[in-house]
């Protein structure tokens, strides 16, 4: 079995359960079982998708299983909103939930296991920014619209290499209040890396660094920008080829 954490605005959805009798009315994080041979995050997908009419990007998994039966378990994944708005088809409601009120639904045992982890990841999105970099702007670009579609902050800027001056080779970094489980993936599909540097003051203001045509005009206004110039990070040491950091398994 597979859940999804779906984080949106530093809030998780919770749906309420319809059946069977002794879970009526109890809520979870929404999910379904795994088809022989599937994929967990292909099945995590799929299951949101018939459930609540929209589809997800699945990030990393919480820590933990809790079991269900003699031949099931449930594993928890953090995810994203790509496409849609949460309708429930086989819940009776659905609820965004802050850190502080997880305690105020009544979960299914199942489900109970991962609060604490799901409020740490909660408080990480809210508190922690975090920065990763690209040698590609299309794929820097691509990054920084999908974590808004999910309701995170997220500003390009152009990164700077120490020692250089010139701008026509520098790559792209992405400022982000999105938790490392969620930005993880992303920045594997688009080859780059997370910077381990502190990043603090979140960002403000529009997307600089010299971008044009549609890419720059599809991703001013309406969102987040770069980081204020009090705030930008030290300069990243010379890299040849991105370098990835990659969540213990």
């Amino acid at each position: 079995m597979v859940g999804a954490a779906i984080l949106r605005d530093g809030q998780v959805l919770a749906a309420r359960r319809t059946r069977p009798v002794d879970a009526a009315g109890r809520w979870e994080l929404p999910g379904g079982k795994v088809e022989p041979g599937e994929d967990p995050g292909a099945a995590l997908v799929r299951e949101i998708a018939e459930e609540l009419g929209c589809t997800i990007a699945v990030g990393g998994w919480l820590p933990g299983r809790t079991r269900i039966s003699d031949d099931l378990a449930l594993v928890v994944a953090l995810a994203s909103l790509e496409a849609g708005e949460p309708e429930p088809h086989e819940h009776d409601a659905v609820r965004w939930l802050g850190p502080d009120d997880l305690e105020a639904v009544d979960w299914l045992d199942s489900d109970r296991p991962f609060l604490p982890a799901l409020r740490e990841a909660l408080n990480a999105s809210a508190t922690t920014w975090l920065r990763a970099v690209f040698f590609d702007g299309e794929g820097a670009a691509a990054v920084v619209e999908r974590l808004r579609s999910a309701g995170f902050d997220a500003g390009l800027s152009r990164e700077r290499y120490a020692g250089e001056d010139d701008d026509d080779d520098h790559p792209w970094a992405v400022t982000t209040d999105a938790p490392q489980l969620v930005l993880e993936p992303l920045v594997d599909e688009h080859d780059g890396w997370l910077d381990t540097g502190d990043v603090s003051g979140g960002v403000t203001g529009g997307v600089t660094g010299g971008m044009s045509g549609g890419m720059s005009g599809g991703m001013s206004g309406g969102g987040s920008g770069v980081l204020p110039a009090s705030t930008s990070a030290a300069p990243l040491d010379l890299q040849t080829a991105p370098r990835r950091l990659h969540r213990p398994t």
